[in-house]
């Protein structure tokens, strides 16, 4: 399971790739825009690498590509399948 990213996440990921795209813009012009290295964009657009763009970056993203944050995200929740963890009581 290292290195998979959720459905949520590669959405995300999905989208922002979409948007470099549309704008004729390339990995390294995406990690000058977000002051990240190229080789972790690659990562990020990789499945097979946990890197994730945090919010600070989409909201960054969103300025830059004159849209909202919510642009980014899916209009519904995904469907995960999360590790549950068991709460101990007293804690």
């Amino acid at each position: 399971m290292a290195g998979s990213k959720t459905k949520f996440e590669q959405f995300v990921i999905n989208k922002v790739r979409e948007k470099r795209l549309e704008n004729n813009l390339s990995q390294d012009d995406l990690a000058l825009m977000l002051d990240l290295s190229r080789g972790y964009i690659g990562q990020v657009e990789s499945p097979n690498h946990p890197a994730k763009y945090n919010m600070n970056h989409i909201n960054h993203l969103a300025k830059e590509f004159k849209c909202s944050p919510k642009d980014f995200f899916p209009d519904k929740p995904t469907i995960e399948n999360l590790k549950k963890r068991k709460i101990r009581a007293g804690k």
